[in-house]
């Protein structure tokens, strides 16, 4: 029988140590692609204005007679999803001329490859969001493990296009539709949320899409108290009538919806700018008591 080298037990450990990482790794990344997400009834929450995600994460659609818009993109899983929503409402994904980005991060951004592919449209991201998007998530900020697991592979997500970049209080128009930015840095210095009104009868309704900006676990960069705290001036300035965020239990999406199927006036149920209000003083008060997500 042949002796083994110590080269040999060498190879044989590192294989024996590698084996069950790689394993748990293969696992990580295949349940990671699902994230939770599961189906959700696609509905109109006003005018022109629909939800059309996740049963966690949320996208939306603006419909317009020049063409619809887009607002995120979820994680990769959700295009086809997304696409089937847009479909059940009636509309075509070919109709879609611009998707918008609120940030890079793979709930926000990891369908947006497929979604460009399907519609043709052109997708717009911030200054701070292109690089990161183009590259399929790998953002600078991000602590050295997890910034290693989307350059293995391990992590990220689909590169996009990236078409055209708007800088902070740019609005982005498609016919009579009109999205203002606002850069709400803090949970990552990218992340946009965006003001733009909405018609529904006679009536003109502001509408608030509030990007997350809590402090995640991993993210880290030095001028993100300064920006979480002018994110909050900035998300408090702004009138609202009807508020969303990227994922649905915060602004109550099943809740609103339920509320919304038996309601006298459909619309009401959505009509909450106490709980915009409140949203904000909750995430002051983790920001201040130091909460990491």
């Amino acid at each position: 029988m042949q002796r083994l080298t110590r080269r040999d037990l060498l190879v044989l450990v590192l294989g024996l140590a590698a084996g069950p990482g790689l394993f748990l790794g293969m696992k990580w990344k295949a349940n990671g692609e699902r994230h939770g997400q599961g189906e959700a009834e696609p509905f109109r929450i006003a005018g022109n204005f629909y939800f059309v995600g996740a049963s966690d994460v949320s996208v939306f659609l603006l419909t317009g007679p020049e063409g619809h818009v887009i607002l995120g993109g979820g994680y990769p899983i959700m295009a086809p999803m997304i696409i089937a929503s847009i479909a059940k409402l009636g509309f075509d994904i070919k109709g879609v001329k611009v998707l918008l980005a609120s940030n890079s991060a793979p709930d926000g951004a990891g369908g947006l490859a497929a979604l460009q592919r399907a519609s043709g449209a052109r997708l717009w991201t911030s200054e701070a969001s292109a690089d990161i998007i183009a590259s399929g998530g790998d953002n600078p900020d991000w602590a050295l493990p997890l910034r290693a697991a989307i350059q293995s592979g391990l992590g990220g997500y689909p590169p996009a296009r990236v078409d055209h970049r708007f800088k902070d209080g740019d609005t982005i128009r498609v016919g009579p539709i009109a999205l203002t930015a606002h850069m709400t840095g803090g949970g990552a210095r990218d992340c946009t949320s965006w003001s733009f009104p909405v018609r529904d009868g006679d009536r003109v309704l502001n509408v608030v899409s509030a990007c997350g900006f809590g402090r995640v676990l991993g993210m880290r960069y030095a001028e993100q108290a300064a920006d979480i705290e002018r994110s909050l001036r900035v998300l408090r300035s702004l009138p609202v009538d009807i508020w969303v965020t990227s994922h649905g239990r915060p602004w109550g999406r099943y809740r609103k919806f339920v509320e919304s199927r038996t309601a006298k006036n459909p619309i009401e149920p959505f009509i909450d700018p106490e709980g915009y209000r409140e949203f904000i003083d909750a995430a002051e008060s983790e920001f201040r008591s130091g909460v990491v997500h």
